[in-house]
């Protein structure tokens, strides 16, 4: 995925392509303008249908998508978009639920912010979401797997199974696994994790950090990663 110097970027051959998908028009030309003004190129689609048919047309490197969309909700949205090819998504909701969050983050969301939001932390998340991704690019020469508690973690594939099982993790459910199993029983912080997996630099996402080990612990059971209240988590598989 190429990126521009404005998301830590090696010299582009193309600007980033943002794909918005958002019913509320101030929102999306909000959002449009602010990202344009970073010289990428954004398109602003206004249903469900549109967007998913977008996503296909256009390969966007980024998709920013609201949860509530006419004609399909942004949760089928990002279910079709993922179904096709892994892109970051970042939804936008107007309801602070954790299970809104979960099952967003369960259908393939990389991010999660609940509106109203402040445009400069929008584009903070989303360009930390580009620079993850242009990252796990250059990794994967990385063909090093990782074997333990049955769970196979294959980085240069960036595939995982357990007991033999292939598990779908989106893009950040990987990561973050890879940063917890590369050093395992060893506890790290929500504040490193935010700043190794999401590259945010405060603990504002401490949320988003729960949330997606929540997401981990569905699809991989809950005896891999143990949580040290008020500290962070550890991959700790009880077999090993």
């Amino acid at each position: 995925m190429v990126t521009k110097s404005s998301t830590g970027g090696n010299g582009a051959e193309h600007a980033v392509r943002v794909l918005v998908v958002e019913d509320e028009p101030a929102i999306a030309t909000a959002i449009a303008h602010r990202m344009a003004a970073e010289g990428w190129k954004v398109e602003v689609v206004h249903d469900g249908p549109t967007g998913v048919r977008a996503a296909a047309e256009n390969d966007p490197d980024l998709v920013v998508l609201d949860v509530m969309l006419p004609g399909m909700d942004g949760l089928e949205v990002c279910r079709r978009i993922q179904a096709e090819r892994p892109v970051p998504v970042l939804m936008l909701t107007a309801r602070d639920d954790e299970t809104d969050m979960l099952v967003g983050l369960g259908v393939g969301a990389d991010d999660y912010m609940t509106k109203p939001f402040s445009m400069r932390e929008l584009m903070a998340r989303t360009k930390a979401l580009l620079r993850r991704v242009e990252r796990a690019a250059q990794l994967t020469e990385q063909s090093t797997a990782i074997s333990s508690g049955g769970v196979v973690i294959d980085r240069a594939q960036r595939r995982v199974s357990r007991d033999g099982v292939p598990v779908h993790l989106t893009p950040t459910e990987f990561d973050l696994l890879v940063t917890l199993a590369s050093t395992p029983r060893t506890v790290l912080t929500r504040e490193r994790l935010l700043a190794e997996v999401w590259d945010w630099i405060d603990a504002s996402g401490t949320r988003t950090v729960d949330s997606h080990v929540k997401a981990l612990r569905r699809k991989l059971g809950p005896d891999l990663i143990r949580t040290v209240h008020g500290v962070g988590y550890a991959f700790e598989p009880a077999d090993d």
